[in-house]
């Protein structure tokens, strides 16, 4: 019997006055589930439910690998610091819930895991770092620019590059405290921290760009996907992690 796709874990957002029938959804971007079912993946949308994130060691036995995706700003007050309310949006305590709890569980369980845009700084947050709230420029708001990625560093594996051009960027936050447990491998042109991973992991890497949306035109892009879904595929196939 052939070996079933891997289960991806995606966090999904709350969306409000939905079309159907003007009630409230959980949702998520198109284009992540896309590049996930492009890789071979299924993704498998987790709502932020406080029940769920209150279980999520035991929801995470169900998958195979996790993506942890952008959206609103991380509540400041999750690492300590005072919200400038003057440039922060999007703030969604049950995001915050669920997407903290379900990197730390991945962690705990060395799921490989994918963290996008807001999801590096979950990662970074989730493991006492802490961020920027506001970086000053609109240079990484809805802009392509480059990445220049370590030596031999997780994504440039997957990429099979050290040079990624195409790395779409919609954010306005970054990384400020390093979380000790992370070492930094990506830098966009301007300096900006592009990319870290957890060297104690398996594979969890964070990337602050959105890779899923050059990612039908620029296989470099979709190449981080595949990555993800191909170590979820043999994480699924060993006989030591079979789903709960």
């Amino acid at each position: 019997m052939s070996q079933p796709p891997p289960l991806i874990a995606l966090c999904a957002r709350t969306l409000t006055f939905s079309d159907e029938g003007k009630r409230d959804a959980f949702s998520s971007s198109q284009p992540y589930s896309r590049a996930v079912a492009r890789a071979g993946g299924v993704p498998v949308l987790v709502p932020p439910i406080k029940e769920l994130a209150a279980n999520a060691l035991t929801v995470l036995q169900h998958f195979d690998g996790v993506l942890l995706p952008g959206g609103g700003d991380v509540d400041p007050r999750r690492y300590g610091a005072e919200p400038d309310d003057d440039t922060l949006y999007g703030i969604v305590a049950a995001h915050d819930d669920l997407d903290i709890a379900v990197c730390l569980a991945a962690i705990e369980l060395d799921l490989p895991m994918l963290a996008l845009c807001r999801g590096m700084q979950v990662l970074n947050v989730a493991l006492g770092g802490t961020l920027v709230q506001d970086i000053g420029n609109s240079d990484h708001w809805m802009r392509e620019h480059e990445v220049t990625l370590a030596e031999g560093c997780k994504l440039a594996e997957a990429a099979g590059t050290t040079h990624l051009e195409h790395c779409h960027s919609v954010h306005h936050q970054g990384l400020r405290d390093l979380a000790e447990p992370l070492i930094a491998c990506g830098w966009a042109p301007d300096g900006q921290l592009e990319a870290v991973e957890l060297p104690t992991a398996s594979w969890v890497v964070g990337a602050q760009w959105h890779p899923e949306d050059t990612a039908t035109h620029k296989p470099q892009q979709q190449a981080i996907y595949n990555e993800l879904v191909r170590r979820a595929a043999a994480r699924a196939a060993s006989p030591t992690a079979a789903r709960a």
